[in-house]
């Protein structure tokens, strides 16, 4: 399990200095690109902060059971399934501070809630020349 934590930590580091500078060399261009840069910094810690999330100790989800869609929500999680015990399918989203659900991902969580979710099978049959 060390070496998990080690490694985990080593790709936190070095995600965070690649941010970092990312930010530093962004920090450059003030003035009218300000709102800009605010902007892309937070998109950019964002989209590292999904990735990395699921490798830190605390998170309550094993990363196999895990599936990143990053549109309508952020992860589709099969709890339990690397286990071969799937105990639930939870949608998540991860949000910080002040920062609430935009209208798509209300709707979601309300198809959710009222149940109207379902599974689908879609076949590909061989295409066959009628000659």
């Amino acid at each position: 399990m060390d070496i998990i934590t080690l490694i985990a930590g080593g790709l936190l580091g070095f995600l965070i200095w690649v941010f970092l500078m990312k930010i530093f060399s962004m920090h450059e261009h003030r003035g009218i690109r300000s709102k800009a840069v605010q902007w892309s910094r937070s998109s950019i810690f964002w989209e590292v902060y999904e990735k990395i999330l699921p490798a830190l100790p605390s998170f309550p989800y094993s990363p196999k059971d895990m599936v990143f869609i990053g549109k309508g929500c952020d992860y589709i999680i099969f709890d339990g399934l690397s286990e071969g015990n799937l105990r639930e399918i939870v949608f998540l989203e991860l949000k910080s501070g002040n920062a609430v659900l935009n209208k798509n991902e209300k709707a979601i969580q309300q198809m959710v809630a009222q149940r109207h979710v379902r599974f689908s099978e879609y076949r590909i049959d061989s295409i066959r020349n009628k000659e």
